[in-house]
């Protein structure tokens, strides 16, 4: 085996390989040439090459979200690194623990005019749970190295540590002085490793009076956001369905499914923000407790409508933060939701209420109305994504893109079997492809990646690299432009907004497809779409790309007279 012969590589190394942080992606350097050697010799490690550094940050991304633990991003010296914030962003609030590793120039070549050198140094403050500045080697010293020597020993556990207790990206900068690629066959230098000790959760989180109001409550609501899948037990979601003064609010990425409840929220409000009766129905689904758990949520008309209709309690159920969304949060639970959820099933079972019962038959008419709204409506996003969470095969795993794409997928059913993943922490457009590609590198079943036209055209380089599997899928909706702009508030077809806002285009992905190998299929109405899904999850050689193009100026008002036509 060989190893970089300056000491601070080897000590990354060896902390690395003892917190079992064991998938590494490099980007090409010369200055972290050391790390690039030493990681790709140890068979410990499995190292992916991914040249983009902004792709390899959400490809790390998308394996660390599914393998629940800490994958290493590696670069070199200077703007490679700016290019990791917007995934580390990400990891950031999605509380997934991205480890990223930047080689650097030597302190004395900051800010002297030396090429490829930026000031390194804490320069994701704002968005890490720790930045560990290691110090660079002393070879012609040895009392000065061994202080080097156990500064960054230090630095190096408290940050792998922290990324490993609290589920939170972690940066590590390493200053290397050139000759960069010398090697040795043993090392040189021994790690001191030390592991976090697990600190207990206090049981006794609970107060009497927690289950004296969830007792009392005549409407309970239960609002999930991010969630990932197998985390609440059946029995707790059936026996949370039959209680008639619950009702559970779901939304696409929450990834729990129960006939009795709500999985399209905007379907059950849109009608009421149109009804001369307004007031009085915001008041009948007021909540005297609202539960809320899981990461952030979609719809933009239940926060109004909670900030407004303030819930008497606001319970979060979160072991690590809990935002005050609603901006009334009384109690920050710090326990797994599964655990809370048993204790409050397991209360007197003898519960009556009309809470669900009158909110459920509103929820019927909506679906009855939605399957006429169907049957009436031309070719267009609203009825392609029907038609297409519809066809997903059962136990696939379903990466979402942001923007339009999360918004139409909150307005039909999901399949159970099927889990989904989206990049909610920032909600950005970016990197929606390198996520999903780098989710299906250790997922058993296939991933298909649903995109809008330009959250895929601005991660293209996603493509470029040689892990995608051969039954990897990915639908894009091409409608042109940024087609969630023209049913915001303050539309108008103007050259200034089709140029600014909506950005217009004539794109499409087939060349794409044709560069990284990808069989292009493409689907301009609905029996075409049919067709296309059908030969999409067909077994091949290549992975596959969809195309559906879809109507830029019908999309808006299809969307738009669903809401009418429900109401």
């Amino acid at each position: 085996m060989k190893y970089s012969n300056i000491p601070s590589a080897q000590t990354i190394i060896q902390h690395c390989q003892a917190k079992g942080v064991k998938n590494i992606v490099l980007s090409p350097g010369s200055r972290n040439a050391p790390l690039t050697i030493s990681f790709t010799e140890n068979t410990f490690f499995t190292c992916f090459s991914i040249v983009d550094e902004r792709c390899a940050a959400f490809f790390a991304l998308g394996m660390a979200q599914q393998l629940k633990e800490p994958v290493a991003v590696v670069c070199t010296s200077g703007s490679a690194l700016l290019n990791y914030y917007p995934a580390i962003a990400e990891a950031f609030y999605s509380d997934i623990p991205l480890v990223i590793i930047s080689a650097d120039r030597p302190t004395n070549k900051i800010d002297v005019g030396d090429g490829q050198t930026i000031r390194q140094a804490n320069v994701f403050a704002n968005h890490i749970g720790y930045s560990a500045n290691l110090k660079e080697d002393v070879f012609n010293d040895v009392v000065a190295q061994k202080e080097v020597q156990s500064f960054n020993d230090m630095e190096l556990n408290k940050a792998l540590n922290i990324a490993l207790a609290q589920n939170t990206p972690v940066h590590i900068n390493a200053p290397f002085e050139e000759p960069l690629y010398g090697q040795v066959s043993l090392l040189s230098t021994i790690a001191n490793i030390v592991f976090s000790v697990n600190e207990n959760v206090d049981a006794d989180f609970v107060k009497e009076d927690f289950f004296e109001i969830w007792d009392k409550a005549e409407r309970i609501m239960i609002l999930v956001g991010v969630n990932a899948p197998n985390t609440i037990e059946k029995d707790v979601l059936n026996r949370l369905g039959e209680d008639p003064r619950v009702i559970v609010l779901t939304e696409t990425t929450s990834n729990i499914h129960h006939p009795s409840f709500f999985p399209s929220i905007d379907s059950i409000l849109a009608p009421i923000e149109k009804s001369e009766n307004k007031e009085g129905l915001f008041k009948e689904l007021q909540p005297d407790v609202l539960l809320t758990f899981g990461g952030l949520v979609v719809s933009k008309k239940i926060k109004a409508f909670l900030r407004t209709y303030k819930p008497n309690f606001h319970w979060h159920i979160d072991k690590k933060k809990a935002f005050n969304t609603y901006f009334s949060l009384s109690t920050h639970i710090k326990e797994k939701p599964n655990t809370i959820l048993k204790l409050l099933i397991n209360r007197d079972e003898n519960r009556i209420g009309s809470y669900f019962g009158f909110w459920d038959k509103r929820r019927e008419y909506y679906l009855e109305k939605r399957e006429e709204y169907n049957e009436g409506i031309v070719f267009s996003d609203f009825l392609a994504f029907e038609k297409i969470l519809k066809s997903i095969p059962d136990d696939n795993q379903l990466q979402l893109s942001n923007s339009s794409t999360i918004r139409y997928s909150q307005l039909f059913n999901n399949k159970p079997s099927v889990s989904v993943f989206c990049n909610r922490g920032t909600s950005g457009i970016d990197g929606s492809t390198s996520t999903a590609i780098g989710a299906s590198i250790y997922n058993i079943t296939p991933t298909l990646l649903i995109t809008g036209d330009l959250s895929f055209f601005y991660d293209a380089n996603g493509l470029w690299n040689s892990y995608v599997r051969k039954d990897f899928r990915i639908i894009v909706i091409n409608n042109d432009g940024g087609g969630i702009f023209r049913i915001l508030p303050g539309k108008e077809d103007s050259k200034s907004f089709s140029t600014f806002f909506e950005t217009k285009h004539n794109l499409n992905a087939k060349n794409l497809c044709d560069m990284h190998n990808f069989q292009y299929l493409s689907a301009e109405n609905e029996g075409e779409l049919s067709e296309g899904l059908k030969n999409l999850y067909r077994l091949s050689e290549n992975p596959k790309l969809l195309e559906v193009k879809t109507p830029r100026l019908l999309n808006d008002k299809i969307l738009l007279g669903y809401f009418d036509f429900i109401s």
